[in-house]
């Protein structure tokens, strides 16, 4: 049941007031993007409103709004556990991965015809110290070699670190700045559901909705929509109806292209080389936040041979196979398989690829009992590190005698126009219409991924690190990658950026070709997907974005 949010801070539960009030820039969505341009607005003294769609905590009422259709429920997550709608946003999802884009994600690459940034990687490092900053991963410091350890062929880099957020969750990372900055007017419980144009394509307001259904219109100067990759997109959908040719029409490329990353693990690593084997181990790095290294292939050899890009990294067995005698991996088997206590540790979406319906639960109590002592040991040390350090470990990675371990990965998908979203004709409670999704992972990505695997193989053959070994018959290995595949929590590509409004919905500013002042701050204008998780990049454009809004020809 809705309560409004009653506090003493600069947090509001209402729309009281708005008629009067004078902001510079009006920001929808309070997640990592919406976060992190209010907050760098408010450093730069312009006047910020923040609007939330939901409250403090998770609503299901609110949640509900998210509500959309999956043309095929295997291949992506349940929209109700892939978003949240609450203050924070997705970062109350996320795990606190934060990696950056490569260069080679920037560069012109023939087998991905039509994928270009329209700005370079350049003009994009000077907002990762910003972005590290309001994401809680504390530095921009992106690779770290191991000591002593050096390759004489450079096809794979083992020096990249992924960086863990101490403080995932972006409104307790930034809880002092949203709660008492004089610059920033947040507003709770407040969806936006359509956006009022002028006859040249300038926005003058909004319609904002409140729980209770009903409606206000609030005049905006600039509007900068941040609410997620799909729903910044399903409400620039919503705001085409009356007028059939903004953003690029109805051929246009607004909905299509929705790219997620492929995910999973098909083969064993076993390593030779043990310093590999402990240097891919989480680590506290100097900055006193938890890193972990990956595999990723270099650049020369991803054009060389046309691969999408790809990360690697050891991972424990399957947790849900009892046949691994862990009795730690079976503890944490049975905590993950209660949804409340396994959401207690991670998302749900990353709870259920971990357990499968109809998990026996009884041979991994028996692995419990058997391996009590280690267990026991594992569980007090695991939840101190977790949530009582200062360092927060993001999870958890257990050496074993026998030096193998599964080979999780992380993999770019290539855009493709048939992998889309569209309205419905049937709306959600507030009167907007929900979504229907089609996301389409393909054949060619699946054989650019075990093409990838095969020369990381040759490639720890020939420099000693260790060997690769597929689960799977060859044969079936690309039907496996497929059928397996499953995302929906990274939202990509669906109002793209580009150099001009036939191939994308945003400039390289991130401002819509057909109006002068609404602008998208979301994963939703990446043109290409990387090898990484788009959360880091997110701030680091909405940062971008904030800096251009907040100079003086811009206001």
């Amino acid at each position: 049941m809705y309560k409004p949010y009653q506090g003493n801070d600069l947090i509001s539960d209402s729309l009281e007031g708005l008629q009067h009030a004078e902001h510079d820039v009006c920001i929808v969505g309070s997640g990592p993007a919406g976060v992190s341009c209010a907050l760098e607005l408010a450093r730069l003294d312009r006047k910020v409103l923040l609007l939330e769609s939901g409250g403090r905590k998770s609503d299901p009422e609110q949640q509900i709004l998210s509500d959309a259709e999956r043309v095929d429920p295997e291949s992506h997550d349940d929209m109700l556990v892939a978003v949240a709608r609450r203050l924070g946003g997705t970062s109350n999802l996320w795990a606190g991965r934060c990696v950056p884009f490569d260069p080679v994600d920037f560069a012109e690459r023939s087998h991905m015809p039509g994928v270009r940034w329209p700005l370079s990687l350049e003009e994009l490092e000077p907002y990762y110290e910003r972005a590290a900053d309001y994401l809680g991963a504390e530095a921009p410091v992106f690779h770290d070699p191991i000591e002593d350890v050096s390759a004489a062929s450079d096809a794979f880099d083992f020096t990249q670190i992924e960086r863990y957020s101490n403080t995932p969750a972006v409104q307790i990372r930034n809880k002092d700045a949203l709660e008492s900055s004089k610059n920033i007017d947040l507003r709770l419980n407040s969806t936006v559901v359509d956006i009022d144009f002028e006859e040249n394509g300038r926005v003058r307001g909004i319609v904002v909705a409140r729980p209770d259904g009903a409606r206000h219109r609030i005049a905006v100067k600039s509007l900068v929509i941040a609410c997620g990759g799909l729903e910044t997109t399903r409400l620039l959908l919503a705001a085409r109806r009356d007028k059939e040719q903004l953003f690029g029409g109805p051929q246009g490329p607004l909905g299509r292209h929705y790219m997620a990353h492929l995910v999973g693990d098909v083969a064993d690593i076993e390593f030779q080389d043990l310093r590999f084997e402990k240097g891919f181990n989480f680590y506290v790095d100097r900055y006193g936040t938890y890193v972990r290294r990956r595999f990723t292939p270099s650049a020369r050899l991803q054009l060389e041979h046309g691969l999408n890009n790809v990360s690697f990294w050891p991972i424990v067995p399957p947790i849900a196979d009892p046949a691994h005698k862990s009795g730690v991996l079976s503890l944490l088997l049975i905590a993950l398989a209660s949804p409340a206590l396994g959401g207690f540790f991670i998302a749900e979406a990353i709870r259920r690829r971990h357990v499968p319906e109809n998990v026996r639960l009884l041979p991994h109590f028996r692995n419990v009992l058997l391996d009590l002592p280690a267990a026991a040991m594992f569980a007090p040390s695991f939840l101190y590190k977790r949530y009582l350090a200062s360092a927060r470990i993001p999870g958890f990675f257990i050496p074993n005698r026998g030096h193998r371990y599964g080979l999780a990965f992380h993999a770019e998908q290539t855009p493709n126009e048939e992998s889309r979203v569209e309205l419905l004709s049937e709306a959600d409670r507030l009167g907007l219409p929900k979504l229907k999704i089609y996301l389409k992972f393909t054949q060619k990505d699946a054989e650019n991924i075990i093409k990838t695997h095969d020369l990381l193989s040759d490639w720890l053959k020939k420099e000693k690190v260790g060997k690769l070994t597929f689960r799977h018959p060859r044969e079936r290995l690309a039907d496996i990658v497929v059928s397996e595949a499953e995302h929906g929590t990274h939202q990509i590509g669906t109002a793209r950026m580009s150099g001009d409004r036939s191939s994308g919905i945003v400039d390289r500013d991130l401002r819509v070709f057909d109006s002068p002042n609404l602008y998208v701050a979301s994963s939703a204008v990446f043109p290409s997907s990387g090898q990484c998780n788009p959360t880091f990049t997110i701030s680091a454009l909405a940062i971008r974005l904030a800096r251009h809004l907040g100079s003086p020809r811009a206001v």
